[in-house]
């Protein structure tokens, strides 16, 4: 046997069929495609995520990541050691501000990291538990300084019931 001879064996390969050519024999006018749609026509494809000219879901899921809570009330930290390095017998916000511990038009909350040796008359816009023990326990006192008309507290309860 030589390369020349080597052959298919019969009736193993048949010729393709030429689809679309006239309306004679299989495979003719329409071209196994059904009538009409689009799947007839062209490519008969749609891209990825096409949902029929509907509006496709990765457009219609919101883009939004997280929350910003409108009533979210924040306080600019400052810890009792922080007092301790002042030295000073009365703390408000406007001190704070010129010592360089707070920043200006921020709310200050006290926090009980830290001890106090003497005692402090503080004003603030809130205070922890913790710092207003050991301020009292320092013989200091603690005000708490209201918070400004464009600031809402937060609503006790539900929300939508205390409109």
């Amino acid at each position: 046997m030589r390369v020349d001879e080597l052959a298919p064996a019969p009736g193993s390969t048949k010729r393709r069929q030429r689809k679309g050519r006239g309306t004679g024999g299989k495979g003719g006018k329409t071209a196994g495609k059904g009538t009409k749609g689009q799947k007839a026509r062209g490519r008969g494809k749609v891209n990825r995520g096409f949902e029929g000219g509907q509006m496709p879901l990765k457009q219609r899921v919101p883009k939004l990541k997280g929350f910003n809570n409108p009533f979210r009330v924040e306080y600019y930290a400052v810890n009792l050691d922080a007092l301790t390095d002042i030295g000073l017998s009365e703390v408000t916000p406007e001190i704070l501000m010129k010592s360089g511990v707070a920043h200006k038009g921020t709310l200050v909350k006290i926090l009980g990291r830290g001890t106090l040796s003497i005692p402090v008359k503080v004003s603030a816009h809130a205070v922890s538990a913790s710092a207003e023990k050991a301020i009292l326990a320092a013989g200091g006192s603690v005000t708490i300084l209201p918070l400004p008309h464009k600031i809402r507290p937060p609503a006790k309860g539900n929300q939508f019931t205390n409109r």
